[in-house]
């Protein structure tokens, strides 16, 4: 982004406030993959960030924790889950920081194309392209968050996607089997459900209402940006082209991604209106 940040100073922006910007969404990028795993463990947990190492951790653990017959978690589920609640909750907030880090350095761009009108067809290049880019990363980093605060509010369910329900062998096919038969048979016939599955269902609807509730209120926000960006459009004289055709394809974005995060609330609070079935589906690997 360095090339953007030096051609900017003559359009009344800082080029060492993008170029600091820059450098610290640069650090952060890589940061929300690489940093989570670090701030959770907290010694015994080390073995946790190698993928494989945890799946099997998960799976041992589950079997013990459905054998246990009880509610509350057993240790070693616990101390599993513990560590994904704090490796969720490190990643949100590195992803939230970044996403302001961008949404600072995406107001100043947006100064410096606003303001680089005249001569200079590259600098106006240079200037656009590096707005995709932070565009782009904001997109990103914002689902990153999401998902991640989602994860926080419920790691259990969130830790439990992680099973290899598809798995054919060892002692975690018959705990899946039991699980399945448990889950059809409260379904079906309204039998009682163990402790356990009880606990899974509880939280499996408190993961999909999180998720729920969070993109209701996005979808809200880019609705009020969509019509914010709108009444501005209609307001911009129409020798403004410039400004008239970012307004305009900011508010088009704007009003179509409230409607897909729409979708995503309704399926997700319908999900958790069923949790028992929602569950059953996961565990047949859907």
């Amino acid at each position: 982004m360095s090339g953007p940040v030096a051609s900017t100073r003559l359009a009344g922006v800082s080029g060492r406030a993008l170029a600091l910007l820059a450098a610290l969404a640069a650090a952060l990028v890589p940061a929300v993959f690489v940093v989570p795993h670090m701030l959770a463990a907290n010694g015994s947990e080390d073995g946790f960030a190698d993928q494989r190492n945890l799946i099997d951790t998960v799976s041992e653990e589950f079997v013990r924790y459905w054998n246990s017959g009880d509610r509350v978690l057993s240790p070693g589920m616990e101390r599993v889950v513990d560590y994904w609640f704090r490796f969720h909750v490190a990643k949100a907030a590195i992803a939230v920081i970044l996403l302001i880090v961008l949404a600072v350095l995406g107001v100043l761009l947006r100064r410096a194309h606003l303001r680089s009108g005249g001569p200079g067809p590259a600098r106006r290049a240079a200037v656009a392209t590096a707005g995709v880019v932070i565009t782009t990363l904001a997109l990103f980093s914002s689902v990153i968050a999401v998902a991640n605060i989602q994860g926080a509010v419920a790691p259990f369910t969130s830790l439990l996607s992680m099973l290899p329900v598809g798995a054919h062998h060892g002692r975690l096919v018959d705990t899946l089997d039991q699980v399945r038969q448990r889950l059809a048979d409260s379904l079906n016939t309204g039998a009682s459900s163990p402790p356990a599955l009880e606990a899974m269902i509880s939280d499996n609807s408190r993961y999909h209402v999180a998720l729920g509730v969070m993109a209701m209120v996005v979808a809200v926000a880019l609705i009020a940006l969509s019509l914010v960006l709108w009444k501005r459009f209609l307001r911009t004289g129409p020798s403004d082209r410039r400004t008239r055709r970012a307004l305009g394809a900011c508010g088009v974005l704007s009003a179509s991604s409230s409607l897909v995060v729409i979708v995503l609330a309704v399926a997700n609070l319908s999900t958790a209106s069923d949790s028992a079935r929602g569950l059953l589906v996961f565990f047949n690997g859907g």
